[in-house]
């Protein structure tokens, strides 16, 4: 692991590896989530399967419109989510749930292509990833039985 592209955080959820998987998979609930404090979503193409496409728009709190490309490169309920964000910048984040007592271990880690890059946004990157599971455990809370 590089440790000038790469970023990870984690933390463990009250919730079954199932339940967190689904928030990927649904694509309602993850424009709800999905990106830092202040973000909304509007999805485009969300074809939720091993090199499906994921096109989508972030609106940042001011309006600012930020175009995404991603493709689901790897797919597995319960354990796993790799997402590959194919335009600028390059980057593959890899979601792993693992099932431990009282809910699920989340690691979260976004590899960057480029080094640079990834130096340049990571005082953007490393908060906004806290934020989208902040955001992704609220969601949680608001939709699991």
């Amino acid at each position: 692991m590089n440790h000038d592209t790469t970023f990870r955080t984690e933390r463990t959820l009250t919730f079954s590896p199932q339940v967190v998987f689904d928030a990927f998979a649904s694509a309602d609930v993850l424009a709800t989530w999905w990106g830092p404090d202040g973000f909304t979503n509007e999805f485009e193409t969300f074809e939720f399967q091993v090199g499906g496409r994921w096109t989508f728009v972030m609106v940042g709190p001011d309006g600012t419109r930020y175009p995404n490309q991603s493709v689901f490169t790897e797919l597995e309920p319960a354990s796993h989510v790799v997402i590959r964000h194919d335009c600028e910048p390059f980057f593959t984040l890899k979601v792993q749930l693992s099932a431990v007592n009282g809910g699920t271990h989340l690691q979260w880690q976004q590899v960057f292509d480029d080094a640079h890059i990834a130096q340049a946004v990571k005082a953007i990157v490393e908060p906004a990833n806290e934020q989208n599971l902040n955001r992704l455990t609220r969601a949680l809370e608001h939709i699991a039985p």
